[in-house]
C-alpha cells in the first residue's frame, strides 16, 4: 500500500501538470468569462478536510453569484446559479482548478470526495476512515450512483475504496468518470442542489 501511495502521488503530480498545461487556453477563457459575467469572481475557495482530516482550501470555478435577500442572507443555491455556472457544472469544467490542489498534494485525482468540515464530528468511526487516504476529484462513490444512493451507502463505498485502492481500480474510476461526463451525468454531490446536506439528513432521520 505504501509503495502504491508513492506511485500514485508521483503520477498525480505528473498528470495534473500535463493537464494544467493543456488546459491553459480553457482556463483563461473561463476565468475571463466569469469575471465579466454576473458572478464577477472567477474562483470559489472553500475549506475541506484532506488526508487524516487535515484542512485545506479547495478551489473551483465559481458557478453562483452572491445575491442576498432583504435580510442580508444568501439566496438559495438554485436561485443563484447562473446559465454560465450551470454549463460549467454540467460539463464538469468547474473542476479544472482542482488540478492545482492535486499538484500541491491536497487531493488526488481519485479518492473520496472532500466534503464539509462540519461533517467530521458527525461521522461514525468507520465512516471517518474515508480520511485515511487523500480525497479526490472523483471517486468510487461518484461513479456508483452518487446522487441516487443514501449517505450511508456513499460512505460505505468510500471506505471500500480505502481498503481496496489499486492502480486498476483507479483506472476504472477515471474511465467511468469520463464516461459520465461525456453523457452529462452528474458525478459530484456538492454540485447537486437537491442533495440534502449530511447534517440535516441526520437530523431528519432522528425525527
Amino acid at each position: 500500500m505504501l509503495k502504491y501511495s508513492v506511485f500514485k502521488r508521483v503520477s498525480d503530480f505528473v498528470i495534473a501538470l500535463i493537464l494544467i498545461i493543456l488546459a491553459i487556453p480553457v482556463f483563461v477563457v473561463i476565468t475571463l468569462a466569469l469575471k465579466f459575467s454576473s458572478i464577477r469572481t472567477a474562483f470559489f475557495v472553500h475549506q475541506r478536510p484532506g488526508l487524516n482530516g487535515k484542512p485545506f482550501y479547495l478551489i473551483k470555478f465559481k458557478s453562483m453569484n452572491d445575491k442576498k435577500d432583504n435580510n442580508g442572507n444568501l439566496l438559495p443555491n438554485i436561485q443563484r446559479i447562473t446559465p454560465l455556472g450551470r454549463f460549467l457544472r454540467k460539463s464538469s469544467l468547474d473542476e479544472i482548478p482542482q488540478l492545482f490542489n492535486v499538484l500541491k498534494g491536497d487531493i488526488s485525482l481519485v479518492g473520496p470526495r472532500p466534503l464539509e468540515m462540519r461533517y467530521i464530528p458527525l461521522y461514525t468511526k468507520e465512516q471517518n476512515r474515508r480520511h485515511e487516504v487523500r480525497p479526490g476529484i472523483t471517486g468510487w462513490a461518484q461513479v456508483n450512483g452518487r446522487n441516487a444512493i443514501s449517505w450511508e451507502k456513499k460512505f460505505e463505498l468510500d471506505v471500500n475504496y480505502v481498503d481496496n485502492q489499486s492502480f486498476l481500480l483507479d483506472l476504472k474510476i477515471l474511465f467511468l468518470t469520463v464516461k459520465k461526463v461525456l453523457i452529462s451525468e452528474g458525478v459530484n454531490s456538492d454540485q447537486n442542489n437537491t442533495v440534502v446536506p449530511f447534517d440535516i439528513y441526520l437530523k431528519n432521520s432522528k425525527k
